[in-house]
């Protein structure tokens, strides 16, 4: 594998910095967006609630909004026949993969489906493992676009690595177009060069807490991140109900600052209108869609009451000028939080700011910007400068 040398210049400082060699299959140039059925459904999923989540992200401006994938996640399955071919539950999905992803496509979207590397899945369905080449070409005449692979009951003496690779070699030589997604629970370097996204934590729990957990290990591996690959903190919880909209509002405004794939998995069919708001803002989901595709890092942080207050920057676009900025409260309490210029890569002096959530121009400020931010909130502004 060899290094690739990216020049990042932040305001007058030229930083150096090496990133694995990619994946290049030419999908996911910007982060994946879609919805999966794991978060809010698991194991109970049929055609029939498939059908209705791709007819509401249709008609209730999540498609428009961007969200392209409806992923069935693990017990779609049932068992291989005797040719090995893998095949749909018939109680559950009685018209099989293909007249399912037919409906999904006809409305715009695209369809995803789950395996795992292993000889079973998760919820011990049928496995890919030694099927990987089988799988991808059926997958691939069923009209698939998007796999999330897993990682439970290795075959014995099995390498994760290689099993990953079996399966991207397989996709790459199935005759479609079809997103990868490793979903091995921890990050490893060589999962650039293997997967369109990878997942760099264990599962996400609807619990503050655990989300910025999720955030702060993701955060590490900022680097590997760009048009084509992404680190994946795991799939959205907004809408789920362990959270108040506050935190909701700041789970997926950070989302959107580490350029995480936007894969909801709440119920679409039945959303509040501020849920509604949050998970379709088309300003904040600018913020992660940039095309530049660079990863949004922690620049600042301080002490607050019982907890952090953060600064996160994301650069946006090509020219340095653009800067996409958090505000995080991590503390129990209202707090003001301040960026300087200086610390998102502008030059001191006059700079616009506009309010993302709100998606109203706030003026011109010198020097930086101060806002009080609630409790597990955030504040998230774009800042034009020099």
């Amino acid at each position: 594998m060899r290094p690739i040398l990216v020049l990042l210049l932040c305001g007058a400082t030229l930083f150096v910095a090496t990133r694995a060699q990619a994946l290049t299959n030419g999908l996911a140039l910007t982060p994946p967006m879609g919805w999966n059925s794991w978060n809010r459904f698991h194991a109970h999923i049929d055609a029939a609630l498939i059908r209705s989540v791709a007819d509401a992200m249709a008609t209730n401006g999540m498609q428009a909004a961007g969200y392209t994938y409806v992923n069935l996640d693990d017990c779609w399955q049932s068992a291989r026949d005797t040719n090995g071919v893998i095949r749909a539950d018939p109680k559950r999905f009685p018209g099989g993969i293909q007249e399912l992803a037919d409906y999904v496509h006809a409305r715009g979207l695209k369809l995803g489906l789950y395996s795992c590397r292993g000889t079973q899945t998760c919820q011990r369905a049928p496995g890919s493992h030694g099927y990987e080449a089988l799988d991808a070409r059926t997958y691939a005449a069923w009209g698939v676009d998007y796999l999330k692979y897993d990682n439970c009951f290795p075959a014995p003496g099995s390498d994760l690595r290689t099993d990953y690779a079996t399966m991207r070699d397989a996709l790459e030589h199935c005759g479609r177009p079809i997103v990868y997604s490793i979903c091995a629970w921890k990050f490893e370097p060589w999962m650039p060069e293997c997967g369109n996204l990878w997942r760099t934590t264990r599962d996400i729990v609807d619990r503050f807490d655990n989300m910025i957990a999720k955030l702060d290990e993701n955060d590490a591996f900022a680097r590997y991140a760009g048009p084509g690959h992404w680190n994946d903190p795991d799939m959205l919880e907004v809408g789920n109900g362990g959270m108040p909209d506050t935190e909701y509002r700041a789970h997926f405004s950070m989302w959107c600052i580490v350029a995480a794939p936007l894969i909801a998995g709440n119920d679409v069919r039945a959303m509040s209108p501020a849920i509604h708001d949050i998970l379709t803002n088309p300003e904040v989901i600018a913020v992660d869609q940039d095309p530049a595709g660079v990863q949004g890092t922690r620049v600042a942080r301080t002490a607050g009451d019982g907890g952090k207050l953060d600064v996160w920057m994301k650069p946006l676009g090509f020219d340095a000028t653009t800067k996409a900025v958090a505000l995080f409260n991590r503390s129990v309490s209202s707090a003001p939080l301040t960026v300087a210029w200086t610390n998102i890569g502008l030059a001191a002096g006059p700079a616009t700011v506009r309010d993302l959530w709100a998606r109203a121009d706030l003026g011109v400020f010198t020097n930086g910007y101060v806002a009080t931010v609630p409790s597990h909130g955030v504040v998230l502004i774009k800042v034009t400068g020099r």
